[in-house]
């Protein structure tokens, strides 16, 4: 089967246009799987949801999350449902094995008044400059930030206000370019000698595309900086955008288009943060909310 895996792999890679972090993490979950497959003398064709069961068993009781266990039991789906496209297998057995229920992790965001702070200074040197529009882009429009490094110079249309974006799935959207944004984008292309309509958007000291390492490690040092804490990555600025976004306006459906979800309810989880974050408020200004705090802190003493 390690003939067909890379041909599995291959297929996210070039037809789906996966990230290599995600497939690299396929390629474990299934290294790990086969090897299970291996050790009881079985060929996926001979596979039944039972040994599936089995497998994910000994998962829980190797100490692996749910979280972690329902993405080993995903990537066994897709790969049989591949499988079965190739006609190697007739059914896929993954599809009625259930895995561990798991909590809802809620994302962390940054507030209006942190991501103010965050963005409270003003650029001086060429790096400088583009280090605020990276930050500008990532927040402003939601990117991703393998869609942050991939953009080319051709993708934003800064007169007409908006970028076009290639996200996953090889799909594209246009997300629209708010006006510290443009003048962010403005003032790092001037800083270099014409690019071509098809050089990165941004680049590295030598005029490369620049890489997703440099993206984190000079976010943290800004954040450091401005909010004395270096916990901010580039997927909580998308996360804070679509959490302003929605507390703004209400309308899940434009986030969900704005952030490129193909489903609705991968959008939803941005509604339990603010109705979090709603109770937080309420449990704070209520004079009701504050009376039944005291009543639990008097009977709790």
């Amino acid at each position: 089967m390690t003939h067909e895996l890379e041909k599995f792999l291959d297929c996210l890679r070039y037809q789906r246009d996966y990230s290599p972090h995600t497939i690299a993490a396929y390629r474990r979950d299934l290294g790990v799987f086969l090897s299970f497959l291996d050790d009881h003398q079985l060929e996926p064709r001979g596979c039944r949801h039972l040994h599936i069961t089995e497998h994910i068993g000994q998962l829980r009781r190797a100490g692996l999350s749910p979280r972690s266990v329902q993405r080993h039991l995903s990537s066994i789906r897709r790969f049989f449902h591949f499988l079965k496209s190739k006609q190697l297998v007739t059914d896929n057995p993954a599809t009625v094995v259930t895995g561990p229920k798991k909590k809802q992790r809620l994302p962390s965001v940054l507030d209006a008044d942190q991501v103010q702070q965050l963005l409270a200074w003003t650029p001086e040197t060429d790096l400088e400059k583009r280090d605020r529009a990276m930050i500008e882009l990532l927040y402003g429009s939601g990117l991703r930030l393998a869609e942050l490094i991939a953009a080319r110079v051709r993708d934003a249309d800064l007169d007409g206000g908006f970028i076009t974006v290639l996200g996953k799935g090889r799909k594209t959207r246009q997300v629209p370019l708010g006006s510290l944004c443009i003048k962010a984008l403005r003032d790092w292309l001037d800083t270099r000698p014409a690019p071509s309509a098809d050089a990165p958007l941004f680049t590295g000291r030598n005029g490369t595309p620049i890489s997703p390492r440099t993206v984190q490690k000079q976010l943290k040092n800004i954040a450091s900086r401005q909010l004395q804490t270096d916990a901010p990555h580039p997927h909580m600025l998308r996360h804070s955008f679509a959490s302003h976004i929605l507390e703004s306006s209400g309308d899940l459906r434009a986030v969900q288009e704005l952030l490129g979800h193909a489903n609705l309810s991968t959008t939803q989880v941005y509604t339990h943060l603010n109705f979090q974050h709603l109770a937080e408020v309420y449990d704070r200004a209520h004079p009701r909310a504050q009376a039944a705090s005291k009543g639990r802190s008097k009977s709790g003493s």
